[in-house]
């Protein structure tokens, strides 16, 4: 039956009310990958598991982080210390992923620091510290701890601390958290909504729903 000019034109006006594909924005990585191979840290001299490609620079933060914006990554600082049972967890059982290194490394520069070090630091404002008075300065209490920065710290009134934050996340956490995280600060969600919770928990039900799936064909 021919289709009356009617519904061609309630069509059009649905085609059009309809939202815009998500290919018009920058998509979302997988909620799950490959696991391996798995990317094994090194443990430096001082006691400390680290990555590869963790930077190793002269501990300028505002020089890091404006090399990370050059490179169209987003910037981190991760304390952490030696005999730190959730920073090995985090290295060797977290960040030993493929598909979560590999997104962390692509899309990140992260500076690590020891909580009780030594080494000069100099924060955003442009004062030089020791790494551990860089930590008492910020209120790191726990290890791990990565400190989030924003995208774009130009035009904040405030020269160092909590404003040039997103967020932070302490202490030792699961995969789907860890990854999550970073998904969530990289595309900016938390300009949209800024309860982490509420993506986490929609990621969450995806590796369900992906499992479930994968359980499915293999029986």
């Amino acid at each position: 039956m021919p289709t009356s000019p009617t519904r061609l034109v309630l069509a059009f006006i649905l085609v059009l009310a309809a939202p815009l594909p998500t290919a018009f924005a920058e998509p979302l990585p997988p909620a799950i990958g490959e696991s391996e191979p798995l990317a094994k840290p090194e443990k430096g001299d001082g006691g400390l598991y680290h990555q590869p490609w963790f930077v190793e620079s002269f501990l300028d933060l505002k020089e890091d982080f404006e090399e990370a914006k050059a490179k169209g990554k987003r910037f981190a600082v991760i304390f952490e210390q030696r005999g730190c049972i959730y920073c090995t967890k985090m290295h060797n059982e977290v960040l030993a992923k493929a598909y979560i290194n590999d997104y962390v490394r692509e899309n990140f520069v992260v500076v690590q620091l020891n909580m009780w070090g030594s080494r000069e630091v100099t924060d955003f404002d442009g004062k030089t510290m020791p790494e551990k008075k860089l930590a008492e300065r910020w209120g790191v209490m726990f290890t791990p701890t990565v400190v989030f920065f924003k995208d774009d710290i130009d035009e904040i009134d405030a020269k160092w601390g909590q404003p040039l934050e997103v967020t932070r996340m302490s202490l030792g956490v699961g995969p789907g958290t860890f990854y999550d995280l970073f998904v969530w600060v990289r595309h900016k969600l938390y300009e949209k909504d800024r309860n982490f919770q509420r993506f986490h928990l929609q990621r969450y039900d995806e590796r369900r729903k992906l499992s479930e799936a994968n359980t499915n064909v293999t029986q």
